[in-house]
């Protein structure tokens, strides 16, 4: 296992990490299991959220540390706040009041006493930063928090933030997969009619990579917004096909592969899985020891069905 270098203290987090999201019908015991088996394989990256299954999945992974105390300081844990849910109304919240409250909450059901680092989840079109930057130093000056990110956010609204904010923003999560790639397909793109020109994002990877934030990929296996896993897709022939051989020459899975394929861009990446099954992760922490060659990192883009131009 590689590690990238996170947070103000510069801890050592493993660059596959190990989302929290799918745990809330699994038992303490199962989702140790899931943990520990990532801790063998040096994955010590948690990464959940306070709306996963309405804070279930938070409890859940609380239950888990109260029963295994040692467990907590084996692993630098992350949580995401900011999207609120009034039965079947959502919206975004990242007004101070709200910030606060919603850390507490999470602090409570994860049973600690402090987050590595907290994200806001979904970008706020109301926030006032002077705001955030206030929420963030009242939960770091109290020892709630130890670092600060978002998900989700384009350049700007980070550069925004970091006008504001003491903390230097440390991580960015943002969809990508090799089935989900408009973040590199615009980078290629430049100045073309094709659909692929459009940068959507702002040179979110770009602007990341320049100011040594570190990159997390959540869907890093899926296709579309949530909508099926690409590995043995049959709308996917050719990426399978490719993935399939590169991963019998290297005596690897084809999801270690392409967990690989996004580790290979050269700024500090970490992949979010989302299996709960211990072997799967340990697979996944396979992708990390894979050296693609840019041959082999180009077939596999191609092979998704994109193009050069």
């Amino acid at each position: 296992m590689k590690y990238v270098e996170f947070g103000a203290e510069k801890n050592q987090a493993s660059e596959i990490v190990i989302g929290m999201m799918r745990i809330s019908e699994m038992s303490t015991k199962e989702v140790a299991a899931l943990i520990d088996s990532g801790l063998e394989a040096g994955i010590n990256f948690l990464d959940t959220a306070d709306i996963y299954a309405r804070g279930k999945s938070e409890e859940i992974l609380g239950k888990v540390f109260a029963e295994n105390p040692a467990l907590r300081e084996k692993v630098i844990l992350q949580s995401k706040c900011g999207i609120r849910i009034d039965e079947d109304f959502t919206w975004f919240d990242f007004s101070k009041k709200y910030i606060l409250s919603a850390v507490e909450g999470s602090l409570k059901r994860l049973q600690t006493d402090y987050l590595d680092c907290l994200l806001l989840h979904r970008p706020d079109a109301l926030m006032e930063p002077e705001e955030i930057a206030e929420a963030f130093a009242e939960l770091y000056k109290a020892g709630k928090v130890k670092n600060f990110g978002v998900s989700n956010f384009n350049p700007m609204m980070m550069a925004m933030l970091n006008e504001f904010v003491e903390f230097p923003l440390v991580t960015n999560q943002v969809q990508l997969s090799v089935a989900h790639t408009p973040m590199i397909d615009a980078g290629f793109q430049v100045n073309m009619h094709w659909d692929g020109a459009a940068m959507r994002d702002g040179g979110i990877l770009e602007y990341c990579h320049l100011n040594n934030i570190v990159i997390q990929t959540w869907s890093s296996l899926q296709y579309g917004y949530f909508d099926g896993v690409f590995l043995g897709s049959e709308k996917y022939p050719k990426l399978n096909a490719v993935l399939n051989r590169i991963a019998k020459e290297k005596g690897v899975t084809p999801a270690a592969v392409a967990l690989a394929w996004i580790l290979k861009y050269p700024a500090k990446m970490q992949a979010v899985i989302g299996t709960t099954k211990p072997a799967r992760v340990k697979e996944s922490a396979a992708a990390s020891d894979i050296e693609l060659t840019k041959k082999e990192w180009y077939e596999i883009y191609l092979s998704a069905g994109n193009k050069l131009p």
